[in-house]
């Protein structure tokens, strides 16, 4: 039997450890490393070089879903490595980024074992895996889903180009420099093209504005 090599990259100490007592008792997964953030992950995976990759998208305490630009890169820079999302929201924009992210699979962390473990091994055979009430939303957004009232003529130029830049990662700051305007001018326009979303959440606004191909 071919054995699965797995990773684990979540900020809680605690939870990957029982992870990694739990998924190293099947005798074909193996946990051949762990991380706690983006900086170590890829360190990490060059070193261990995992079949699957269990994870989180929250890695920051009190901070958006930094897990979602980690995924990317991951299904970038590793095309041999399938990314199962193993996080704790189960909200209808993360799940649909974590698949334009490039993940495989997503699960919440009250998932059962053998659901959690079933998923693994399907991701590493390049099936996807989605929990239940995970594959509820995906199979929506397969046949159309909802769109939204919004339209791109109600973006402001520098709006889209504040999104575009939301979408690399940029901080308010960082976004300022960029566009020589304050961070306060930046965040101004943000909470602007937030409303105009209906989102309350920087990345949920990055997700709409790509459903309505601005970026």
């Amino acid at each position: 039997m071919d054995e699965i090599r797995v990773a684990i990259i979540d900020d809680h100490a605690i939870l990957r450890q029982g992870l990694r007592a739990m998924i190293d008792r099947e005798p074909d997964l193996r946990v051949v490393g762990e991380a706690a953030s983006a900086r170590q992950a890829t360190a990490m995976i060059d070193r261990t070089q995992p079949g699957v990759v269990l994870l989180d998208l929250k890695l920051t305490p009190g901070g958006e879903c930094d897990g979602l630009p980690l995924c990317a890169a991951i299904t970038q820079r590793y095309p041999g490595v399938r990314v199962l999302v193993l996080t704790s929201s189960a909200e209808e924009w993360l799940i649909l980024d974590s698949i334009k992210q490039g993940a495989k699979g997503f699960v919440l962390k009250d998932v059962d074992l053998t659901e959690l473990l079933r998923a693994i091994r399907a991701v590493h055979r390049g099936e996807s895996a989605f929990d239940p009430r995970s594959t509820g939303v995906v199979v929506s957004w397969m046949h159309g889903g909802q769109r939204s009232g919004v339209t791109v003529a109600d973006i402001t130029p520098r709006e889209r180009e504040i999104l575009c830049l939301l979408a690399r990662g940029l901080s308010n700051v960082a976004i300022g420099q960029r566009l020589y305007i304050s961070a306060a001018t930046v965040k101004f326009h943000v909470s602007n093209v937030m409303q105009k979303l209906g989102v309350r959440r920087r990345s949920e606004a990055v997700y709409a504005a790509s459903k309505l191909g601005m970026i």
